[in-house]
């Protein structure tokens, strides 16, 4: 039994505004070096998934960069691999896919073609270590149509989540979509027959379905044999910027840090750089910093990514600084994040908070 992947690099929702401006969703930095596709690519390679396609929309450009051949996540293949497709329009009004279904509708080449009798379907709006070869064999051993990956939880979201309820064979006998949980929900995917979700595909096109989880799974409760798999890991939601200011931050913590880092392996583009450097008056206090760069101030608290530079007299508490960024002299930053390539001038003062973050966008000199 196999199984082909499919990534979408947009969730439904169009959340964390200041960080998809000149990226995709799939292509926000996390932990330091990670760009959250880097967890649901290695997810899926980890269970030997080596046919992945990954649905774009809007600014895919830098994930387009970051992917490049698929070599870093063993994806680079003559059979297989990793495959970008773009944004399929409708050629009715020529605009961009409106919905996931429509996204599933533009890529039917890819699916009607693949040999593998499942496949995976996923988001990225999540970092999560899944399983998926387990997943797959309680699949195959359930003789299940759909499995939907989800976590136990209590919870209450800004969007709405599908919430369903297991038999204790695991089989779900009701789903809908709510803002609170006190159960089983999904984290946004799941395993579906290959043929099945052509067949399904094909309805949706002639009625007009626009949703998924409504109209694909929670309409077909009582036709088809749908399950659930809990997912007992580490599950951050990136749904908010206090929530990607909070989950990055997490990662401080040596038992999260092991729990999303090192249970099953994490790949990401390699980027050869040198050691980090820290100058003879450098001070660095329980953070996370990348290869690259030049630390000669004072961190504390905080996630510092690749090839960042830190200047003396410099204080840089309880902050996310992306890739690149300069910080010149006698800077102090509290609860800052600052994106890729962000020059910070001598002598500024940026205080934020772990509930409101002080964000400085992509490129910007302070």
């Amino acid at each position: 039994m196999g199984a082909a992947g499919i990534i979408f690099s947009e969730g439904k929702f169009g959340q964390i505004d200041e960080l998809v401006r000149k990226r995709t969703e799939a292509s926000i930095p996390f932990g330091g070096r990670y760009r959250l596709i880097d967890f649901a690519l290695s997810n899926m390679v980890n269970a030997g998934v080596v046919q992945v396609a990954v649905v774009t929309k809007r600014n895919y450009q830098s994930l387009m960069d970051h992917i490049g051949s698929g070599k870093d996540w063993d994806l680079s293949r003559k059979n297989g691999g990793v495959s970008i497709f773009p944004p399929f329009g409708n050629y009715k009004n020529g605009t961009v896919y409106a919905n996931q279904i429509e996204a599933l509708q533009g890529i039917i080449g890819f699916i009607s073609k693949c040999q593998e009798e499942n496949l995976i379907i996923t988001e990225c709006s999540s970092v999560n270590v899944v399983d998926y070869s387990e997943a797959l064999a309680l699949h195959e051993k359930n003789s299940a149509d759909i499995t939907i990956i989800g976590k136990k939880q209590k919870n209450e979201f800004v969007n709405p989540h599908l919430v369903a309820t297991l038999d204790k064979n695991g089989q779900v006998k009701s789903a809908s979509m709510a803002y609170k949980t006190d159960g089983f929900t999904g984290i946004d995917a799941f395993i579906i027959k290959r043929q099945l979700l052509e067949n399904l595909l094909g309805e949706a096109s002639i009625h007009g379905y626009t949703s998924i989880e409504q109209e694909i799974i929670i309409n077909n409760v009582a036709s088809l044999r749908i399950f659930g798999y809990e997912y007992q890991g580490t599950l951050l939601p990136i749904d908010s910027m206090q929530h990607y200011y909070e989950y990055n931050m997490a990662l401080l913590d040596e038992a999260v840090r092991r729990s999303v880092l090192e249970v099953l392996p994490i790949y990401t583009k390699t980027r050869d750089s040198a050691p980090t450097r820290f100058g003879l008056e450098a001070h660095v206090e329980n953070s996370l910093i990348a290869d690259g760069c030049m630390i000669e101030g004072t961190v504390i608290n905080s996630i510092i990514f690749r090839g960042v530079k830190i200047a003396k007299g410099t204080v840089v508490e309880n902050c996310i600084l992306m890739q690149d960024t300069v910080v010149m002299n006698n800077v102090k930053l509290k609860a800052v994040i600052t994106d890729k390539n962000v020059t910070i001038r001598d002598r500024q003062e940026l205080v934020g908070c772990a509930q409101l973050p002080y964000f400085v966008g992509k490129g910007m000199m302070i």
